[in-house]
């Protein structure tokens, strides 16, 4: 079933009135190369999986890159919707732009653009956007295989599934997926 079309692609719409499995797209203001470097990868992906944990999402595939990231998460199982994600990535963006325009000495930039989200309600489309987070920084030419990848779960993900399940995960085609991922990720990394 296709998504729905976005009334405005720069301003979408956050629907997130039901709690559930979301696939969410981060982005910096203008795709600028605020997080290019091993230091700020890491900070980035740091602050990505504490932000999760502390608002009780469960993180299941990330990827964070120089202009953007990517994830699969479940909302609080004790809560009545996904409010709290708008709340989460709020205090991720505020706290890595203050950090990165700290060390940038530029502290009125906009570092960050905006999110989008997906609730993913079909266990395929579930597992193939798995699969793609786990696999796109290899999608985006940055290494050969997606667990030579520091700052994504693929290496993690390969070291605590059965070896079942990451060939399972793995067999989902994700060439038909309707994702905007039309960044181009600096290979500084």
């Amino acid at each position: 079933m296709p998504e729905p079309k976005t009334p405005w692609p720069h301003a979408p719409i956050h629907q997130l009135t039901q709690r559930g499995t979301y696939f969410v797209t981060g982005a910096t203001y203008q795709k600028a190369h605020h997080f290019r470097g091993a230091k700020r990868l890491r900070v980035l992906q740091r602050g990505l999986l504490t932000v999760t944990n502390d608002y009780r999402w469960s993180i299941e595939a990330w990827a964070v890159f120089s202009n953007h990231y990517h994830f699969v998460a479940h909302s609080p199982a004790d809560l009545p919707d996904a409010t709290s994600l708008g709340d989460m990535l709020s205090v991720l963006h505020v706290k890595t732009a203050g950090w990165v325009n700290k060390l940038d000495e530029q502290p009125a930039r906009q570092v960050w653009y905006n999110y989008r989200e997906t609730r993913l309600t079909q266990q395929r489309s579930y597992l193939a956007r798995l699969n793609y987070v786990h696999q796109n920084a290899a999608k985006h030419g940055l290494v050969p295989l997606a667990c030579q990848y520091p700052w994504c779960s693929a290496a993690w993900f390969e070291r605590v599934a059965s070896p079942a399940m990451v060939k399972s995960i793995y067999r989902f085609k994700t060439d038909l997926l309707s994702v905007s991922d039309d960044f181009m990720p600096d290979a500084d990394w």
